[in-house]
């Protein structure tokens, strides 16, 4: 077996020790340079408030839709529950909001494709990777809202 000196055996060590620190360091670098390379691709972040989209024509025609749906149900439902017992007046109720709802939905599924449809568009042109709705966000992004409410105007 190979003997070596005290003082051999100190630089082998500091040479381990510099290998292993350099390793490390170097590791350091190659992860915060790909960091900030992501931080800086991520950094492309919309925002959009949907609240706003309301007063739009898309939401207003289906509110209106639903409100004479709401209408005709309240009709239909004091007409035909007028004569029922309490029970059969709950399950009626229920069978009459479970309809209203799912007309909901089918009415806005539309709508939701569309505002969804712009908001892509909008983003992709602006070079956005991601888009959140603006409630969510503390801090920062990009607002698109405006550029997506002229979108789905015209």
């Amino acid at each position: 077996m190979v003997q070596l000196k005290k003082a051999q055996v100190k630089i082998v060590s500091v040479l381990i020790a510099l290998v292993f620190v350099g390793s490390v360091v170097a590791l350091a670098l190659t992860q915060s340079g790909t960091g900030v390379a992501s931080a800086a691709a991520s950094s492309n972040v919309g925002v959009v408030d949907y609240r706003q989209f309301t007063s739009l024509k898309i939401y207003t025609d289906v509110d209106a839709e639903m409100q004479k749906a709401l209408e005709q149900a309240r009709q239909d439902f004091n007409e035909k529950s007028a004569n029922m017992t309490d029970e059969e007046k709950q399950q009626y109720y229920q069978q009459t909001m479970e309809r209203l709802q799912q007309q909901n939905v089918d009415l806005m599924e539309p709508v939701n494709k569309q505002i969804e449809d712009a908001v892509k568009a909008v983003a992709e042109a602006k070079g956005l990777s991601v888009v959140l709705h603006k409630e969510t966000v503390v801090y920062g992004g990009t607002d698109i809202t405006q550029d997506v409410i002229k979108k789905l105007s015209k």
